[in-house]
């Protein structure tokens, strides 16, 4: 496929921002379009075709559960948390109107390097979030302690799985502010041998 007109694809990416998932409301993305965003999330640099990245979709009615499962996880470090605390546990249980949770798969028997496949994952996900984007759509990836507890990992993935974040997806209800980007000559080298 050749694009005669790469403005609209230059704009888009220079365009995308994150939008703060209690910032978030309906719509979000329906069947379908969600099935496209992780199909383009999916077609991602993956270096010996391993598929190293898995998406699970906490519906709407799941998310009760999983305020549960994030309550119950949080109380085994911290047993007698705050209101505060448990209000922000719920916020981000039910924030956004879509949930994705992104977890690295990684095929430890292959001899590509496990860096080479974490970073696919990453991939993966800038994916999900551009096409997000593209369709008009708000997308946040988070992370937290959430992230890294082996309870809530072992009831959305695997053992062997690390959770890479927690995708929110929605229509933005408020403006998206530009944050400060890096200057170019704080990020980029030019090496000369």
């Amino acid at each position: 496929m050749t694009f005669n007109d790469r403005t609209d694809t230059l704009t888009l990416l220079a365009t995308r921002r994150s939008g703060k998932a209690r910032d978030m409301m309906v719509p979000g993305p329906d069947t379908a379009q969600l099935t496209d965003i992780l199909g383009i999330a999916a077609r991602t640099p993956d270096h010996g075709k391993l598929a190293p990245w898995r998406f699970t979709i906490i519906p709407t009615d799941a998310r009760h559960r999983l305020h549960m499962l994030l309550e119950a996880a949080y109380r085994e470090t911290k047993p007698d948390p705050g209101r505060a605390e448990l209000e922000a546990i719920r916020e981000f249980a039910h924030g956004a109107p879509t949930l994705v949770v992104v977890t690295s798969a990684p095929v430890k028997t292959s001899h590509i390097p496990l860096w080479e496949q974490h970073l696919s994952v990453g991939a993966a996900v800038m994916n999900l979030m551009h096409a997000a984007h593209a369709m008009g759509f708000v997308a946040n990836w988070l992370t937290g302690w959430a992230t890294y507890s082996a309870t809530v990992r072992d009831a959305l993935a695997t053992p062997e799985e690390q959770i890479a974040g927690f995708i929110f997806i929605g229509s933005q209800g408020r403006d998206l502010t530009e944050r400060p980007r890096p200057e170019l000559g704080d990020v980029v080298r030019i090496w000369t041998g």
